[in-house]
């Protein structure tokens, strides 16, 4: 099983990775592991993000699951190439006010933003809410410049509650480190379990109107 958290910078990604190290056949990763080049733009996430459902594949293919968290959302996580190989995919956006978000940029990096790069933070933190809400929300944003193996056809045509676009919201806003760190977990518990029983709507690549 593929889980995948997204959200923009100061979301709380590094917490959902202490969140969830211990949780037993679960394979946690950031996405930034591989390192990020000078001049990253959206083609090398998403061949970035091929490479890393490869290594998820092969983790399931030992009986593991992979959690890996980043900026990808789950319109690009279902065009890559190899999606429609995984058992299932759970997908998760972690989010937070955009004040608060304002604000964790500066604790964390004091003075390295200027308005405009804060602005550009935002507005993709804006982007990540519409797309999880609703495939249709201005997905020129990953398709437009995007890999040209990338399959958006195979969700192009869904719409806001298709049981198939299926993303969990957690906002830290608010919320303690443990509180957020509860809340990823239960949500790991519940993809696990809606899978096992078989309501996983994104299951062993049935969900893919066109599989290549």
């Amino acid at each position: 099983m593929f889980l995948t958290i997204a959200g923009s910078s100061c979301s709380g990604k590094t917490t959902a990775v202490r969140a969830c190290a211990q949780i037993d056949g679960l394979v946690v990763h950031d996405f930034d592991e591989i390192g990020v080049p000078s001049g990253a733009d959206v083609v090398w996430r998403q061949r970035s993000l091929q490479e890393w459902i490869r290594r998820a594949l092969r983790l399931q293919a030992d009986g593991l699951d992979m959690l890996l968290t980043g900026q990808s959302p789950l319109g690009e996580v279902l065009a890559c190439p190899s999606a429609v190989e995984l058992d299932a995919i759970a997908a998760c956006l972690l989010d937070v006010d955009d004040q608060v978000r304002r604000q964790r940029l500066e604790r964390r990096d004091p003075g390295k933003w200027d308005a405009e790069a804060t602005r550009k933070f935002i507005g993709w933190a804006r982007w990540h809410r519409g797309h999880a809400a609703d495939p249709r929300h201005l997905p020129e944003a990953i398709t437009a410049a995007g890999d040209e193996r990338m399959r958006w056809d195979r969700w192009s045509g869904w719409t806001a509650g298709d049981p198939r676009w299926n993303v969990r919201v957690i906002d830290t806003t608010g919320r303690s480190v443990d509180q957020s760190a509860a809340g990823i977990r239960q949500w790991v518990n519940d993809a696990r379990a809606d899978f096992a029983a078989g309501r996983l709507a994104l299951h062993h690549g049935a969900w893919a109107a066109h599989r290549r």
